[in-house]
């Protein structure tokens, strides 16, 4: 047995023992490394242990008398002493390796150190005792009996009050501030503690105290009524965060050996709680909404009205977690145990604590106030031989409380107010105190309900986070998810999906100052969430908005030109009163025709995006942004990411194997409908819409987008090269400035160029690849070709040069003319930018100096590239022209034929680095020369190797 090591007590292991553990002598300083935490904190519950026993005896030797209603702060904490040592051994017996743990770590240590550790022997007996750990603990409180049931039983008339159906709660109007005008303003004045305390707490308390103590449940019948209503609203009860006693089956098996009608009355059938905490959670949602309601529009409420706040996180928090811990565990009837509205109700309870936190100076205000007014005990009440006294409610903190602290914002601490009171309650509550407490019940009310109203001024955060604390979902990822998952199915909750984000800045809340190892976890754990989330309400967020907006393009496209010549056929012919052809093309709907419904329930799909989108707006919407641990999370930049990732490349209808492409005065008409809508939904969210709009409309200027995908630039520049302009070169396609549709081309290339239309599409994306429109030749390369008759003796090859020479005499041309459309947009669009760049045309000259004119190229790079569109074409020149070398400034004129710096059609000059200089800076390309090719030769190497 490695628990128990042989040689314990003295002996020294024999050979076949050391041979057995050879393994751990060889790994020892290993295993005192990895064991040493969960061996220490075996000890840390053994010292715990041993505490406990001391102090629940000097309570029992006290002989303190606990009521809920008088002395609540010293009952509530021996109540959770006496669960939280509870759930801590029955943890502690469900370590199913703890023997191997505690044995290994002791025979490392006494290989090492040669003696065993020195709490080993304690630690294993108490191992051992808790072998059955219910067992063994109705036995130690067995002397404890009598102050447990006393503190239970003070908890009869709280819990049967508060722990009712949704039908009675309905009837007795509960979290209704409009049910009884006359009391609106009435502060609370019951025991205002027992009021917010978790009902689920309680419910703890019942159980595993009846648990340890049952044989009053025999003896006496209020204590055995408390255990069968505390039995029926759970089948599972919480421990430690995720771990949880099923209370039903433990009963059945510890109460088994009990027999007759004992046993029948202590245990009880497994209720059928589902269905009355469903019915709890409908109350609640409508119950909440109202009252969240009424204090946003009236905070001053907020005032005398906090306790019901207080009340109504409790409950909704209470709901909240009986349902995270019943849906991991319960597998029949899983309806009972989901819920697709869980997400209105964590709505309204964060927008409770909003509230409180929004308007905390009112709050404050208020108890000040009520502070400063209520002095019922004057004098030091006497305490036990060497205690100092204690001032009760005449501490001089409330007398210094002011109205106008609250205006400056001035801290507030009443906490040795409430350590007063509660050291009081220890000493009035012993039997041999000069005052017994139990005997001035009045008394007692009244100070917990100052206690509660001094919470108000220094302790609010801690109040609510009391209350309302969700950081159970830390351990329930699980169950959390899966109610995410339901929610975003349920159309109507789709505005309620922001709370599941804003829970996980709960999780702050799990972690201990004594457990700093636990924080990257738990941080992690957070972020990760909150992250997913996020992105799964922005990623439909964004598909909607693109769906409409491809809705929005269809409607524009039938405000396009090309749709009216039917529109005025129909009308000429009416005109004309002649009769319309049987068979023809489909009747098209008319624009606007989609507003006019002959009734509202007739629902188009555009009023479905428009829903969704609606929905999924006000949940993104609902915070600017909020804090998860020490991260500052802001929900409309996961949308605004999703949407600057959106392409618009397939606007283009581009078709590679038909070398079709849409026209780019239809692609502009559908670009702008979508832009239109991508910038009114800046209204309606929090996302910056002209950014998006830059971002994607700037990728669209690159080779590939942020994804590498072809971009527009892409993609009407390859086609320009490989579809227009190689079936102009090849004659197939002529473009007549005088009467484009007189021409006999295969295909209509007046739809695809026009200074108009490129003028209107703005195609400065395509002058950084320099491939642009607008008009072509004004005559067939067949006739230009004709126009030189080669000489008789001339060689053969002459032919494929001179064809090779009007094949990038048109590119030149067709660039030339796509910086004069070029230059028409950008007159119009951006005459601030084209003004000081048109004064660059006549600043620079043949004679100017080298070094400015490389900066004048670089500026006007930066402006756009249009300076040197305007120097080109400087006294009617269209061709490329720089200004002069070094070498040539002196000589002729500094001009360079085409075949200089693309071709390789004449020997090389030593202009050629100025050339190459010159060149790159206006985007060009001076590249490698391609060899002499065919008449049929490949245009893109044609257009490369001429820069454009």
């Amino acid at each position: 047995d490695p628990y128990t090591p042989p040689w314990h007590g003295g002996s020294q292991p024999n050979s076949s023992l050391k041979q057995h553990l050879g393994l751990v002598h060889r790994e020892k300083a290993e295993i005192i490394k990895v064991l040493n935490s969960y061996y220490q904190s075996f000890v840390d519950v053994m010292e715990f242990r041993d505490h406990v026993y001391k102090l629940l005896n000097t309570i029992d030797a006290s002989q303190c008398c606990f009521d809920i209603h008088v002395n609540y702060d010293l009952t509530k904490n021996y109540l959770d002493l006496v669960v939280t040592y509870t759930s801590v051994i029955l943890l502690l017996s469900c370590i199913e390796d703890r023997k191997a743990l505690i044995g290994m770590y002791n025979c490392a240590h006494e290989m090492i150190q040669g003696s065993g550790n020195p709490s080993y022997a304690r630690l294993a007996q108490m191992v051992l005792e808790y072998d059955t750990p219910l067992k063994k603990l109705t036995e130690e409180f067995g002397s404890h009996t009598k102050a447990v049931t006393r503190a239970l039983l003070s908890l009869h008339f709280l819990f049967v009050r508060r722990n009712q159906s949704a039908e009675q709660w309905r009837s007795d109007q509960l979290l209704s501030l409009i049910s009884n005008s006359a009391t609106m303003l009435s502060p609370a004045s019951l025991n205002t503690a027992c009021e917010y305390l978790s009902l689920e707490v309680i419910e703890r308390w019942i159980l595993i105290g009846f648990l340890l103590c049952h044989g009053c449940l025999s003896s006496n019948p209020q204590c055995l009524e408390l255990w069968k209503l505390g039995l029926q609203g759970s089948l599972y009860i919480s421990l430690i965060r995720d771990d949880a006693l099923q209370i039903h089956r433990v009963t059945e098996e510890f109460f088994g050996h009990l027999k007759g009608a004992v046993s029948s009355a202590i245990t009880c059938p497994p209720p059928h709680s589902g269905q009355l905490h469903r019915n709890r959670r409908a109350f609640l949602r409508n119950a909440v909404r109202e009252l969240e309601v009424l204090l946003s529009h009236q905070p001053g409420l907020l005032g005398p009205k906090a306790l019901c706040v207080f009340v109504a996180l409790s409950l909704c928090c209470d709901e909240v977690n009986w349902l995270v811990r019943h849906a991991e565990h319960v597998t029949k009837t899983p309806e009972d145990y989901a819920d697709s509205h869980i997400a209105e109700l964590l709505f309204l309870t964060e927008q409770l604590r909003t509230l409180v936190h929004r308007h905390g100076p009112v709050i404050q205000r208020h108890h000040v106030q009520y502070l400063a007014r209520h002095h019922p005990l004057q004098g030091p009440v006497s305490a036990p031989r060497g205690e100092p006294p204690t001032h009760g409610a005449a501490d001089p903190s409330l007398k210094l409380l002011l109205f106008p602290a609250v205006d400056k914002k001035e801290k507030f601490d009443v906490s040795g107010l409430r350590l007063d009171w509660f050291r009081l309650q220890a000493y009035s509550s012993v039997a041999k105190a000069p005052m017994q407490l139990r005997e001035s019940p009045d008394m007692g009310r009244v100070m917990n309900l100052i206690m509660f109203h001094s919470k108000m001024l220094d302790s609010l955060e801690e109040l609510v986070v009391e209350t309302s604390d969700l950081s159970a979902f830390c351990f329930y990822v699980r169950p959390f998810e899966k109610l995410f998952a339901l929610t975003m199915e349920e159309p109507a909750m789709l505005r309620f999906t922001i709370a599941f984000p804003l829970i996980c800045s709960h999780f702050a809340h799990c972690t201990h100052p004594m457990c700093p190892e636990e924080y990257p976890h738990l941080k992690s754990c957070s972020l990760g969430l909150c992250n997913s989330f996020l992105e799964e309400i922005a990623k439909p967020a964004a598909n909607c908005i693109m769906d409409t907006c491809a809705e929005q393009r269809k409607l524009s496209e039938q405000l396009l030109p090309k749709h009216c010549a039917s529109t005025i056929s129909k009308a000429q012919n009416k005109k004309a009163q002649k009769q319309p052809p049987k068979k023809g093309e489909p009747e098209r709907d008319k624009p606007g025709g989609e507003s006019q419904r002959k009734e509202r329930i007739v629902v188009t799909n555009m009023d479905k995006l428009h829903q969704v989108l609606s929905e999924l707006s006000l949940s993104i919407n609902h915070v600017p942004s909020f804090t998860v641990f020490e991260h500052m999370v802001t929900p409309a930049e996961y949308l605004s990411s999703h949407l600057e990732t959106r392409s618009f490349v397939w606007m283009a209808s581009c078709n590679q194997a038909t070398q079709e492409i849409a026209r780019p005065s239809e692609v502009l008409a559908g670009l702008r409908s979508y832009l239109a809508f991508i910038q009114s939904l800046g209204q309606f969210t929090c996302m910056d819409s002209s950014r998006i709009i830059r971002n994607v409309l700037l990728q669209q200027t690159q080779p590939l987008d942020s994804s590498e995908e072809q971009t527009l630039t892409t993609i009407y520049t390859n086609w320009y090269l490989e579809a227009l302009l190689r079936q102009a070169s090849t004659e197939a396609i002529v473009l007549s400035q005088l009467a484009p549709d007189t021409s006999p081309p295969s295909m209509c290339l007046g739809q695809h160029l026009g200074v108009g239309r490129h003028s209107g599409f703005g195609f400065g994306f395509f002058l950084s690849q320099g491939y642009v429109v607008p008009h072509l030749f004004c005559s067939p390369i067949s006739c230009v070709s004709s126009q030189f008759t080669p000489h008789p003796g001339f060689p053969p090859a002459a032919d494929n040069v001179l064809k090779r020479m009007i094949i990038i005499g048109g590119i030149l041309s067709f660039r030339s003319m796509t910086q004069s459309g070029l230059h028409e947009v950008f007159s119009n669009r951006c005459p601030f930018l084209m003004g000081p760049i048109e004064c660059l045309k006549d600043s620079v000259t043949p004679d100017t100096d080298i070094k400015v004119g490389a900066t004048l190229v670089l500026l006007s790079a930066v402006g756009g590239g249009f300076a040197l569109i305007f120097i080109h074409e400087r006294d009617g020149n269209s061709g490329p022209e720089f200004s002069p070398c070094p070498c040539c400034r002196d000589g002729n004129a500094g001009r360079l034929p085409v075949t200089e710096w693309g071709l390789g059609l004449s020997e090389p000059s030593p202009c050629r680095a100025w050339a190459q200089h010159a060149a790159v800076s206006t985007g060009l390309s001076a590249s490698s020369q391609p060899a002499a090719a065919s008449p049929d030769h490949s245009l893109q190497s044609q257009a490369g190797s001429a820069g454009g």
